[in-house]
């Protein structure tokens, strides 16, 4: 499995809802950290909380309830999460003085993996809740009420998406017109330095019908572009018509007959799950856009078997020629580790040597940093924390220069822009390119869900200037 952070390391975001229930009205205030299946996961437990007369704040100051929905991929990611609790701890007991009530939990992969020692250091907490069991969290929230501290992170055996009240349309409409949907959840690649078998369970494809049902209503809602979700998305594998099981591949093909959704992302891949079907989906789907995040994080042979990987560096360039020749106008985006236990200077030049021949687009680097319970941690030959820094800075310094040559040269270019939001400066307004570059855009050049055609006039660090072509 390979985490795709959102354009950004560490989001944190108040996620929203609104409902009036007849009662007096609680509120609630999700912290979000992490990937992209983690905003989709507070939205679901907001709307599932909606059922249960919760209205969202972005003001922890006023809440009834505080989520932290948590990621464990980070290095210290636990701690970060106790830091935090002992802030709320405050403001909990300043509320209980003032005679009001504040219910903490904790959900998400730190919950999964953490359990019940996150109330023992934090007795603040009331509930503890899992990823793969938040549709349980109303039940949950009675059962603390009465007095119980809950820690829920059994996997479930029913279908939580089928248990998840859907949002309204007016709470798609307020999202945006671009739209995250889980598709899979889980892995069983376990490469050496990751958690998520572990906090996530193993592979899990939610069915054809379900999810086309949840991306009809998120067109109907007025999202224009919508992003596969999955620890390891590409090796979906759902139930289809007749019982059949179909291939992320064919399941883009149905999802862009949607009338209404224009565009098509999916992350984040494994290699050995690119199977042709997909491939051929790049090729023949005008929706599907030709930006592909597909990790590989080392170079190195050696490294990749340490990993676990089961592929090679020549694999993967073999794969990335087959998928260039079907979509030539396709970026890559990538993940990469530097630093893994064992990890030699020949090793990191390798990896040097496979960015140079690729050229990315955009990617995400880290240092290697042990995560607690994976076979990685327990290895020998831990490479000192000077030397990954000093390698982690020399792999930016080149991911950068790519990905500034690639917005460099689309420069004069012609290309379809998605109409997003209201620019941060006055005057203009954001859209996203076909490669999921911000493009900052006059605010008279269309209606927010439009696609327009604009040129390229110049680049920013990370975003592009464009005026109507």
């Amino acid at each position: 499995m390979e985490l795709n952070t959102i354009e950004r390391d560490d989001i944190e975001t108040a996620a929203e809802s609104a409902v009036v229930p007849s009662a007096a009205t609680r509120k609630v205030f999700v912290k979000t950290y992490g990937c992209q299946m983690n905003v989709y996961d507070s939205q679901r437990m907001t709307d599932a909380l909606a059922a249960d007369g919760y209205v969202a704040t972005d003001a922890i100051g006023e809440a009834d309830l505080v989520l932290l929905n948590t990621c464990h991929i980070r290095e210290k990611a636990a701690e970060k999460v106790y830091s935090e609790l002992g802030r709320i701890r405050e403001m909990k007991a300043e509320r209980a003085q003032a005679g009001r009530e504040m219910l903490v939990g904790v959900a998400g992969c730190v919950a999964q993996a953490e359990g019940s020692e996150i109330i023992r250091r934090s007795p603040a907490v009331d509930l503890v809740i899992g990823p793969q069991t938040y549709h349980r969290l109303s039940d949950v929230l009675a059962r603390v009420r009465r007095g119980e501290k809950i820690v829920e992170t059994d996997y479930a055996i029913e279908d939580k998406f089928e248990h998840l009240p859907q949002p309204k349309r007016a709470e798609i409409i307020k999202r945006g017109v671009t739209a995250f949907l889980t598709v899979q959840e889980g892995c069983d690649k376990f490469c050496t330095f990751c958690v998520v078998p572990y906090t996530r369970g193993s592979e899990v494809s939610r069915p054809v019908a379900q999810i086309v049902a949840e991306a009809e209503r998120l067109a109907q809602g007025g999202v224009r572009e919508v992003t596969l979700l999955g620890q390891n998305v590409n090796a979906w594998h759902g139930e289809g018509e007749n019982a059949e099981e179909w291939g992320l591949g064919r399941l883009l093909f149905r999802l862009a007959e949607i009338p209404g959704l224009a565009r098509l992302r999916y992350t984040t891949s494994h290699p050995r799950d690119m199977d042709d079907e997909l491939i051929a989906a790049h090729r023949d789907l005008p929706a599907l856009m030709p930006y592909l995040h597909l990790p590989v994080q080392s170079g190195s042979d050696r490294i990749l078997k340490a990993m676990n990987r089961r592929h090679t560096a020549k694999d993967y360039l073999t794969l990335l020629d087959r998928i260039r020749a079907a979509r030539t106008d396709i970026a890559l985006s990538g993940d990469f580790i530097v630093g893994f236990p064992g990890e030699t200077d020949a090793d990191f030049k390798a990896t040097m040597g496979l960015v140079r021949q690729v050229n990315y687009a955009s990617a995400f680097s880290f240092k290697y940093s042990p995560r607690p319970g994976t076979p990685g941690a327990e290895m020998a030959d831990h490479v000192p924390e000077a030397v990954k820094d000093e390698r982690l800075q020399r792999l930016q310094a080149l991911l950068l220069k790519q990905q500034q040559d690639f917005g460099a040269s689309l420069v004069g270019s012609t290309i379809d822009t998605l109409i997003e939001k209201p620019g941060r400066q006055a005057g203009q307004k954001v859209g996203r390119s076909p490669w999921l570059q911000p493009v900052i855009v006059d605010e008279k050049s269309g209606e927010i869900g439009e696609i327009i055609q604009v040129r390229i006039t110049k680049t920013g660090y990370n975003s592009l200037f464009a005026e109507l072509a």
